[in-house]
């Protein structure tokens, strides 16, 4: 067909009827293309939108409150009425074989509890009575008693419980969510870690750090005050129109760049300035706490007079709004639960600021019907020991507790979890495993299966081999799941 038969064939109308609807299509495929709907490009215009998952998930987000340091199981969880008959006596010999601890020895007295438990909710949990607002929410918590790992120091036992292995370099549990599933908000990161406590956590960065998975995987962390991100805002005198022309400009030489390298970084990196830009607006929005009603600001004390506790609640009322807005994973990283010393004084307080505003994050979630697609885990990276640490023998209010790795209490409500229920158990001193152990691995491992995932094939091909969150272990805890 020549020029002029295609002319006598084709109407002025005809031709400008068929151009409008091959815009609408390119327009339509745009829009499915940025939700990740589409058969994937070569390069994909955004490597964060949504994946579908390997199976149909129970929970569509996760939000994991680990309380830095080591929490203690038997001030909190796990109550054992041997050690107060053994109180201030050395543990026996016979429970002394093979044990090994950061700072004390095996003979080192017993501690007991200073703090009463009782039960809480319709399934009776045994849980302290220094958290009654989470033992409010009982028959939403499945608890777990027999959480183990190999490493009692901090660094190594983050490490384990954040990327499945004690080596630095590898990519943290929010990155493998990140990319097995990507993000289903498009103006916001896709992984947020919110900090609070009167330090850095000694995992640092590594905690939530993409390690060998490209850079947009890695966690974004939200400052406590000011703006949330640094520099997220213009300078003076920057308009929005100049500052997308420069975007633009620097767009395109990245892409140049990128087309003749084949660096994967260099997509990272056009990524993480287009999501920047899109979050000048939407960043404001979501930390205006204002609008939220006194109703909610009250419950979950975001205007209490304990400024922990206050910062603790805005980061538990931040989470929800940012599991509402479609963050896949938030990464809440409370410090300062290492009690070597004066548990008595320093454990309360502590439990008074994370209390109420953490009940308040579970109920909000489930009136507002998010808690059955969004799963929650509140704990630490190892337990404390049932002897006594005194590192001021002439006072003894100094007392404190050691780490243990090999038997610890952690809990989890929400998305794909069974509620009102208690999995696993340890002997009289808590010091070794009797039923049900979970391994961090295993624990790992059904967070993804909840998420749709299976641990096995969620894997990234680095330095000649398949490399997965769980390395070569892990099994999905069939007890803890609806």
């Amino acid at each position: 067909m020549d020029w002029r038969h295609f002319q006598a064939l084709q109407k002025r109308r005809d031709f400008l009827q068929s151009c409008a609807s091959g815009i609408g299509i390119m327009a339509l495929a745009d829009l499915l293309a940025g939700d990740g709907l589409t058969a994937a490009p070569a390069v994909p215009a955004n490597p964060l939108s949504p994946r579908p998952p390997h199976f149909a998930p129970k929970a569509k987000n996760l939000i994991f409150m680990f309380m830095e340091g080591g929490p203690s199981q038997y001030e909190l969880f796990d109550e054992k009425p041997t050690l107060r008959r053994y109180h201030g006596k050395p543990l026996p010999a016979s429970h002394t074989e093979g044990l090994e601890f950061a700072f004390i020895q095996p003979t080192a007295s017993i501690l007991a509890s200073s703090f009463p438990f009782r039960s809480y909710g319709e399934c009776g949990m045994r849980l302290s009575e220094l958290i009654p607002h989470i033992g409010s929410c009982a028959d939403d918590i499945c608890l777990l008693r027999s959480m183990h790992t190999e490493s009692f120091n901090h660094h190594p036992a983050q490490l384990s419980l954040f990327t499945g292995s004690i080596q630095l370099g590898r990519p943290s549990l929010g990155s493998w969510v990140l990319y097995g599933l990507g993000s289903e908000s498009s103006n916001l990161p896709g992984f947020v870690v919110l900090t609070s406590g009167p330090r850095g956590t000694s995992g640092g960065s590594s905690n939530f750090a993409s390690g060998f998975l490209p850079s947009h995987y890695q966690g974004t962390v939200f400052r406590q005050s000011g703006e949330p991100i640094l520099y997220l805002g213009n300078p003076p005198g920057v308009s929005i129109p100049t500052q997308r022309a420069a975007l633009d400009l620097i767009t395109d030489l990245n892409r140049i760049r990128g087309d003749s390298t084949g660096d994967e970084e260099i997509s990272s990196r056009i990524s993480n300035y287009e999501l920047a830009f899109r979050m000048q607006s939407a960043a404001p929005e979501l930390t205006d706490l204002s609008q939220e009603p006194s109703s909610i600001r009250e419950m979950y004390g975001l205007d209490s007079s304990d400024e922990e506790e206050k910062q603790f609640a805005t980061n538990c009322l931040l989470a929800r709004r940012m599991v509402e807005r479609g963050v896949r994973f938030v990464l809440m990283m409370d410090a300062g639960w290492d009690d070597h010393s004066e548990i008595n004084k320093k454990l309360p307080k502590r439990c008074r600021k994370v209390d109420r505003p953490t009940g308040a994050l579970i109920k909000d979630l489930k009136q507002r019907g998010l808690l059955d697609e969004t799963l929650i885990v509140f704990g630490g990276e190892f337990g404390r020991t049932p002897m006594v640490e005194l590192r001021r023998p002439e006072e003894a209010d100094y007392a404190g507790r050691d780490h243990q790795p090999s038997a610890y209490s952690l809990w989890m409500a929400g998305g794909g979890i069974k509620g009102g229920q208690v999995v696993g158990s340890t002997d009289d001193f808590g010091l070794r495993i009797q039923q049900d152990p979970i391994h961090v691995h295993d624990l790992q491992a059904t967070l993804l299966h909840c998420l749709g995932m299976d641990h096995e094939r969620l894997t990234y091909r680095y330095t000649g081999r398949e490399f997965r969150l769980t390395d070569v272990a892990g099994k999905v805890v069939e007890k803890l799941l609806l």
